[in-house]
């Protein structure tokens, strides 16, 4: 069968990654998490103290970064590289989520990172998530997904993310670091998080992850056994 683009955007700790890794593995595709690569520039931003506010700083530094995807056999996950070093579980820390929408918001680091984005996925057959995708990666991708949850849910689902890394965050400072992000998401200039107008919306605050995945699932043998694409390579 002819293989397809599958955006999935949506807010933070809705299932989006998990979902998209499990519906790529269900399919035979590759998953790309485009969050996990605003996170490494947020490292490597933190840790060479670039300001964001110079415009010839963050030029440099983004023609400085090099990040890469590698699956992990053992821990049966892809795996981010930044610059050659995997930083899979540095990039996951809430000093990370604290400063990855101030990041990402930069107009250079969005488009930089739209760039290689939409060059890893050209040859279709992905499943990326993130915050636009839908909207400004793949606006033509054949299936979007606009995934929600409330917040108070979204704050349970992250602690439980957190303690599993042996990371003690109260519960209030998440639902607040959670606001904060939405609040820059949505609003920023430069490829703001917003519902693609073709998306179908997915409100996770009260389903599995086998069932969010069902839903996915649904929406792509839908797409290719009653679109316009032949059954044929």
């Amino acid at each position: 069968m002819k293989k397809i683009v599958i955006a999935i955007d949506g807010y933070s700790s809705c299932g989006k990654s998990t979902t998209a890794k499990l519906v790529a593995a269900e399919l035979g595709y590759a998953y790309i998490d485009t969050g996990a690569m605003y996170r490494a520039v947020t490292l490597y931003f933190l840790e060479h103290h670039v300001s964001l506010t110079n415009p010839k700083e963050v030029k440099d530094a983004l023609d400085n970064i090099d990040i890469t995807f590698h699956y992990n056999p053992k821990a049966k996950r892809n795996e981010v590289f930044l610059n050659g070093l995997n930083v899979e579980d540095e990039i996951r820390k809430m000093y990370i989520s604290n400063q990855v929408s101030e990041v990402s918001v930069v107009k250079e680091v969005r488009r930089a990172m739209v760039a290689q984005q939409q060059k890893m996925g050209r040859k279709r057959g992905v499943v990326m998530d993130g915050r636009d995708i839908g909207t400004a990666v793949f606006p033509d991708a054949e299936v979007k997904i606009f995934m929600t949850a409330d917040v108070d849910t979204r704050a349970r689902r992250r602690q439980d993310e957190l303690l599993a890394k042996k990371q003690l965050i109260n519960l209030d400072e998440i639902r607040a670091n959670l606001q904060k992000r939405d609040l820059i998401d949505s609003t920023r200039a430069e490829s703001p998080l917003r519902r693609a107008d073709d998306a179908f919306l997915l409100d996770t605050s009260h389903m599995t992850i086998d069932e969010q995945v069902e839903f996915v699932l649904n929406k792509v043998t839908s797409r290719i056994f009653n679109g316009d694409y032949a059954l044929q390579e």
